[in-house]
């Protein structure tokens, strides 16, 4: 076949390693305006709400309830939604119309009139009204602070150049989950070394993150997810009560909190019931809202990759920030998890929220190399701040980040690295060398630091969490080495959550430890037309881009060659104290045949049965029908095994070990990133799960690091997992099988 030279040469360019999907509503694989949408519509009763958007109160699922009683204003319903929504959407992008009056009207708004509302605005219009209607004058951004060794010395560094660089809030995570402590010690006392204020999150598991904040070692919280079907909450092992009680506990303790949602987690799940994206989205802003949390993380955050493979999908995340901001909502809007390969393609979605500005440009600008980010890799990191601030400098915008010098940030790294050490010192708390302090101060990425004793670390981190220490001990240590500065600014850090003033929506502390929040800095933006509409045939043709793909085409409807044949076995042997059962979702070696990585369903089970039988146990193959939650596979299996161990595998390859008696959310070992498992990673996977039912320690998998894996398979993994879902037989039950490995 003849070829274009240009078009191949473009064929190699990073954008075209991006997923492109065609929309299909029936798959949920629709960003905005889906046929199986609700109407706009609500009936109000004596005060009570009785139907929303067609819905009868008795046919109302949890959401819908917790939406009628608290999310709702029936104050303000029957006018905004007698309203024309094109006149809504007008008032958004009028300069005439004071945000105070569309926060009257929007608060009396069904999820299915606000989505009615964005969707007569294209971006520039949307842009216009995030303009007027973020809760903050100020725009500000917040900054991921990790690393891949969780050295201390590093962290602490790390957090004191992202508050010399201005940024408001701090967020770190763990690699490992009990270096939680350490981690929001080194935040703490790094965020207050340039100048005090700034506001620091560890994310953590909900119980843990309420504890650190009770130690007064973190001042905000913003894991609190919540998704827009009850069957995906469900999943996230929550109700919307527990959620806002949730809210409440860290509210009861001066601990700001914020939400997050995002646009296609529940396509992501599965359950997204066909409806459009934005709807479920809608849904949530409103939980959040009812909930009476500050604000929301939103913006796709880590299932970005999902709604930027469709037709409007980048408009649809911003629809969503605009949507949580004119229900009065702190808007952290996204920009921060990999949303493509193109630089370019990531400046324009940035732009969206960078221009009219958010109060938090991104909910975690990597401030470190993206080989140290454990959140999944940054959409911009430490190598792209002088390009952010070139662009604030070109568009004369304040996105956040300050410029800083070489020298400043020596210093500045140098005093946090030596508070931090100090810190250790007077605590009791393993050693850090000078030579760590040394290598903190100018060290690229957590390579060039000295290895630590882990196991030392987290033993301590054990104790500084269950002992009596807290936030105050570390001021009287500081103190008392030096740090006058530093011990004065976290102890300011305790008082203010005494005040409770940031609990304020939308609220930062400035240097001076003073609130600027939507009531003290309140957004007072008025602002302008119309202009040019992209829809119709000219929309089709440039949304129908040769990349896209079909559902099919992507995962076929009809499996090819899975290497293996099942067979239900007539008379299963009894459970043996010697076997470790191997749990499998229902579509494996069925509708679906190779996992995300590539093996074939046969080549899998191969690996893990070797695996097994290499320390002397037998594998026992168990077929899951009722469920295809990789973590309640493990559950089943471990239930029905002999030695209480199973491997749950979910039909595109991602792993857990189980052992019964354990809840469905914990685990053994866990193998969440299927794309990256290979056959000796399933091999190791089987050996260790012997292992755990022999009471002996496992082994090391094989698991390499690839962050964009969830980039280029997202698409996929949903499909898959969709396909898995359809096969699911409610109440039937689980089926032993007998494997026949084709040659």
């Amino acid at each position: 076949m003849m070829r274009s030279k240009r078009f191949e040469k473009r064929a190699e360019r990073p954008v075209n390693k991006d997923t492109f999907v065609q929309e299909d509503a029936s798959l949920g694989l629709v960003v905005m305006d889906s046929p199986h949408d609700p109407k706009p519509g609500i009936t109000v009763i004596n005060g009570r709400i009785t139907a929303i958007d067609g819905c009868a109160q008795e046919d109302f699922d949890t959401i819908d309830r917790y939406i009628a009683k608290h999310a709702i204003n029936v104050e303000s319903a029957a006018e905004a939604m007698a309203m024309d929504s094109v006149l809504l959407a007008r008032m958004l992008v009028d300069i005439n119309v004071p945000r105070a009056k569309l926060m009257w009207l929007m608060s009396g708004c069904t999820p299915a009139k606000l989505c009615e509302i964005v969707s007569h605005l294209n971006v520039v219009e949307m842009m216009m009204a995030m303009q007027k209607m973020r809760a903050r004058q100020s725009p500000g951004n917040q900054a991921h602070v990790t690393n891949w060794r969780e050295n201390p010395a590093l962290m602490a560094a790390d957090a004191a150049e992202a508050a010399l660089r201005g940024f408001d809030e701090l967020e770190t995570t763990c690699r490992v989950a009990r270096m939680a402590p350490f981690n929001a010690l080194a935040l703490l006392i790094g965020s207050q070394t340039p100048h005090g204020g700034v506001l620091t999150q560890c994310a953590v598991e909900e119980g843990l993150n309420l504890r650190l904040g009770l130690k007064g070692l973190t001042s905000y919280a913003e894991t609190l997810s919540v998704y827009g079907t009850d069957e995906a909450l469900r999943d996230g092992d929550d109700t919307p009560w527990s959620k806002g009680l949730l809210a409440s506990a860290y509210a009861s303790r001066g601990i700001k909190v914020r939400f997050t949602s995002g646009t296609g987690a529940e396509t992501l799940m599965g359950y997204e019931s066909g409806k459009s994206m934005l709807y479920l989205e809608a849904r949530c802003l409103l939980l959040v809202k009812g909930s009476g949390a500050q604000g929301v993380q939103n913006g796709s955050i880590s299932c970005i990759a999902l709604p930027s493979a469709l037709p409007g999908g980048v408009r649809a995340v911003l629809a969503e920030n605009l949507m949580a901001a004119s229900l009065g909502l702190e808007v952290a809007s996204g920009n921060d998890a990999m949303s493509s390969h193109s630089d370019m393609r990531k400046t324009a979605k940035l732009m969206l929220q960078f221009l009219p500005g958010t109060d938090f440009i991104t909910s975690g600008y990597s401030s470190m190399p993206r080989k140290d980010n454990m959140f999944g890799g940054g959409n911009f990191d430490a190598d792209d701040m002088d390009d952010w601030l070139v662009i604030q400098r070109d568009m004369q915008v304040d996105a956040g980040m300050e410029p800083v010098t070489e020298k400043d940030v020596l210093e500045i790294r140098t005093k946090a690295a030596r508070a931090m050490q100090t810190a250790f010192a007077k605590l009791g708390f393993p050693n850090i060398t000078d030579e760590e302090v040394e290598a903190a101060v100018t060290s690229y990425a957590s390579d060039d630091m000295p290895e630590r004793d882990l196991a030392a670390d987290i033993a301590a981190a054990d104790a500084f969490l269950e002992g009596p220490l807290t936030a105050l001990d570390v001021v009287a240590a500081l103190d008392q080495a030096g740090f006058e500065d530093i011990a004065a600014n976290v102890l300011a850090m305790q008082k203010v959550r005494i005040a409770g003033d940031y609990l304020q929506p939308a609220a930062v502390l400035d240097r001076d430890f003073e609130t600027r929040s939507a009531f003290t800095d309140r957004n007072a933006y008025q602002g302008p037309g119309t202009g040019f509409r992209l829809c119709g045939e000219h929309w089709e043709r440039l949304s129908a881009i040769p990349q896209a793909r079909s559902a099919a085409e992507m995962v076929p409807q009809v499996a090819g060659n899975p290497g293996i044949r099942l067979q239900p076995i007539p008379v299963p042997a009894p459970p043996s104290e010697g076997e470790v059962v191997i749990a499998i979702g229902p579509a494996f070696a069925g509708k679906l045949d190779r996992v995300l990585c590539g093996l074939s369903h046969g080549e899998v089970l191969a690996a893990l049965i070797e695996g097994i039988e290499s320390k002397g146990m037998r594998a026992r193959i168990i077929k899951i029908y009722h469920t295809a939650d990789c973590g309640l596979l493990g559950f089943e299996g471990a239930r029905l095994s002999g030695s209480g161990i199973a491997i749950g595998v979910q039909s595109k390859g991602t792993t857990v070990i189980q052992r019964r008696g354990l809840a469905p959310l914990n685990n053994l070992e866990l193998f969440s990133q299927a794309p990256l498992l290979s056959r000796e990673a399933y091999l190791q996977i089987g050996a260790n799960a012997a292992s755990h039912a022999m009471r002996r320690p496992p082994s090391p998998v094989p698991v390499k690091v690839d962050n964009m894996a969830r980039l280029r398979l997202i698409v996929q993994a949903m499909l898959m997992h969709k396909r898995e879902v359809s096969c699911i037989v409610p109440g039937k039950s689980a089926v032993e099988m007998q494997a026949f490995h084709d040659s």
